[in-house]
């Protein structure tokens, strides 16, 4: 097994909480990570259909079996177990009791919310960090394609941990979602045009999303390109990121970007299936962007801190392309996919610090290039530091 950096983190919470909560996409870890950190514990998986039918029609018969806890997997499968958990917890009154798991966020986390209120603390477990994959295999800084190559592997711990065939594994990956989770979220007549739809959003990836014009690409009405948009946020392929704006004279554009939760799905419904194919494609900046975000977005989830990240660009197209928050400043990063340091790289953090004076903690670039290089007052970080010691994009 990989070891997660969230791992401390989720032990910590379990000496704190009765139930610890962790959700992320199919096949991010979870299970893994549940049942090492918490081997002591009966390990209960609500995929088996005999199982999750026991705990529908009878559920406090089914937790009887579990009075110092367990591990619950797919909780989402019963959506009604929460419920009984509650009284079950607070009799016992123990941390750690329960370590539930699920694959489904935004109605996972209503259920557990209102049910488990006080008696729960959520994590979110993405796909691994490159620091995590780099934990287990040498990225070599001259290989000219190891930076296409991890795109295109992307950070699935089962292609990692068994060598799959990245096209492969994520062609798998995408049948299972549309035949499992897809049709437990929601009724899609038309699979054919939904793959087209999901298909139309990878090669939209890193841009501004325009729902109308992806309706009309795609063959469907604007407000089911909107459901099918929060179908793919609420079982994980897909991340919005929301624009950052204060009240001000200046009209900012408001419409949020799409990136994927793994580059790997979103090369493989691009077609690309060598790291030359991923480094020559007009993409390449999209996709090099939605890693950084995403490994941002990782390094704050793994840390336990759920604070929304941003973009911004305003009217006269001045752009940065995140900010996160840091106390009441934020911290912002600009996105080069590059090789070579080129000045116009900072020209939208010098902007945003003009209009915004005293906002910024602090900021940086961070490029596709192996060497970085210590520039005042913005430096500039390679894409390799992500796999070491440093990870707080600072």
């Amino acid at each position: 097994m990989i070891k997660r950096d969230i791992e401390p983190l989720l032990r910590h919470l379990a000496q704190q909480y009765p139930v610890v909560t962790v959700v992320g996409p199919r096949q991010s870890g979870k299970t893994t990570l549940a049942k090492t950190v918490f081997s002591e514990k009966p390990y209960v998986t609500l995929e088996d259909p005999d199982i999750r039918r026991f705990a529908i029609e009878d559920p406090r018969s089914f937790l009887a079996a579990y009075k110092t806890g367990a591990v619950l997997d797919e909780i989402q499968r019963a959506p009604d177990l929460p419920s009984y958990l509650q009284g079950m917890v607070d009799a016992r009154g123990a941390p750690g009791q329960f370590i539930l798991t699920g694959s489904q966020q935004f109605e996972l986390m209503t259920q557990v919310s209102q049910s488990l209120a006080g008696r729960t603390a959520l994590l979110r477990l993405l796909p691994l960090t490159l620091a995590e994959v780099a934990s287990t295999r040498t990225i070599d800084p001259q290989d000219p394609l190891a930076l296409p190559t991890c795109l295109l592997n992307g950070f699935y711990p089962r292609v990692h941990n068994l060598k799959l065939q990245p096209s492969q594994a994520m062609g798998d990956y995408f049948a299972t979602y549309v035949e499992r989770d897809l049709r437990q979220l929601a009724a899609v007549q038309d699979l054919r045009l939904f793959e087209r739809f999901v298909r139309l959003c990878a090669g939209r990836i890193g841009q501004l999303i325009n729902l109308s014009s992806l309706a009309n690409d795609a063959g469907i009405s604007q407000p089911t390109a909107r459901s099918w948009l929060d179908l793919l946020q609420t079982s994980f392929i897909v991340h919005v990121l929301p624009p950052w704006f204060v009240n001000s004279s200046k009209r900012l554009i408001k419409s949020p970007k799409l990136y994927f939760c793994d580059t790997a799905l979103a090369c493989w419904l691009l077609g690309l299936r060598t790291p030359e194919q991923v480094q020559r494609d007009p993409l390449w900046g999209g996709l090099f962007e939605n890693f950084i975000v995403m490994e941002a977005l990782k390094d704050r989830f793994n840390q336990g801190e759920n604070s929304p990240l941003y973009f911004y660009r305003d009217a006269e197209g001045n752009e940065v392309d995140l900010l996160m928050p840091a106390g009441r400043q934020l911290h912002a990063i600009e996105i080069k996919a590059g090789a070579t340091v080129n000045p116009d790289y900072f020209k939208g953090l010098k902007r945003f610090d003009a209009h915004h004076p005293r906002m910024l903690s602090s900021g940086c670039v961070v490029f596709g290039g192996d060497v970085s290089q210590p520039r005042s007052p913005w430096p500039v970080h390679s894409w390799l530091t992500l796999a070491g010691a440093y990870r707080r994009l600072g």
